[in-house]
């Protein structure tokens, strides 16, 4: 079988400009822009097409930004008959997912998108927690230096992205920790991250509590096509597990390795990155180099996904 994935990003593939070209072009896509600006209050237009970039990088716009972009290029392969087997998101962008899925109201997914990027910062004091990416060591050495830095703060592993790059998260003294000792036991590289809070470790249990509340409100349907998650990397079918799955995502390490190793289980040798940037791209490459993988965010590699989604068919 030649199934066909869309993958979604998360937050740190914003950029100004991102989304124009599928905005001037694709009706549909115009509509997304407006249907989440009026969901919102805000021009997103403006904010992912002039940014300034200090206001599009902040945890509450860039969300809901990546959001827009990621489905107008969804809603552009659409138009061109361009459907997936199976769709996955990291982070935030298993929220596109499950829009694209049809699990999930894209005006009711903004808006959660943009409490969710509230509560998490606001989960933990300015400054006092951090994240850092570790690159070039084995994912059990990451486990156990965070162990191991355990008296200085709590410290987890966050993100588990492809072979050799794992992101972890935690109180900053711990997060340092960890960074000298990886560094000790021979990591390429080990360096902070830019990022506004600790996101995905148990540090943000309140943000979780405060995410289901909202989740409670909305309304959750059987998703069309099966959904990887980021929590388990198990494909999802049914609207049970849906809710469950997203709180669990806020404190639990996104698995983006297995989700993509599940998807090539699964079946899928072509892989549709969905949204701004190609930090998806790169990773899926490294873990499953015999698949094709083409992001999707303007009109040309709109046109380059649609010959190969034909090529596939």
């Amino acid at each position: 079988m030649n199934a066909i994935a869309f993958v979604f990003p998360g937050q740190g593939s914003q950029r100004v400009g991102m989304g124009r070209d599928l905005w001037a072009e694709v009706p549909e896509a115009r509509d997304l822009f407006e249907q989440g600006g009026e969901a919102l209050g805000i021009d997103l237009a403006h904010l992912c097409f002039r940014g300034p970039d200090e206001q599009l990088t902040l945890t509450i716009n860039a969300q809901p930004a990546i959001m827009t972009v990621s489905m107008a290029a969804f809603a552009a392969l659409q138009r061109e008959g361009i459907t997936p087997d199976y769709v996955a998101g990291h982070s935030l962008g298993e929220y596109s997912a499950l829009v694209a899925a049809r699990s999930l109201a894209f005006e009711d997914a903004i808006r959660i998108v943009r409490k969710r990027g509230q509560f998490m910062q606001e989960a933990v004091a300015p400054g006092a927690g951090g994240m850092a990416a570790v690159l070039g060591l084995d994912t059990q050495s990451v486990y156990t230096a965070c162990e191991e830095a355990a008296p200085h703060g709590i410290v987890e592993v966050a993100n588990l992205n492809s072979p050799g790059q794992v992101v972890i998260a935690g109180q900053v003294e711990a997060v340092d920790r960890v960074i000298e000792l990886v560094k000790q036991r021979g990591a390429k590289r080990a360096i902070r991250l830019q990022v506004s809070a600790p996101f995905h470790c148990s540090l943000m249990r309140p943000a979780a509590e405060r995410l289901a509340a909202e989740l409670e409100a909305i309304s959750i349907a059987d998703p069309a096509v099966p959904l990887v998650n980021n929590a388990d990397a198990e494909p999802l079918t049914s609207k049970d597990r849906i809710a469950d799955s997203l709180i669990r995502q806020v404190t639990s390490p996104v698995r983006w390795e297995d989700v993509v190793r599940r998807l090539v289980k699964e079946g899928v040798t072509l892989f549709f990155e969905l949204g701004p940037g190609r930090v998806l791209t790169g990773l899926i490459k490294r873990i499953a180099p015999e698949a094709t993988v083409v992001n999707v965010e303007d009109l040309e590699s709109l046109r380059l996904a649609v010959g190969l989604a034909g090529a596939t068919r």
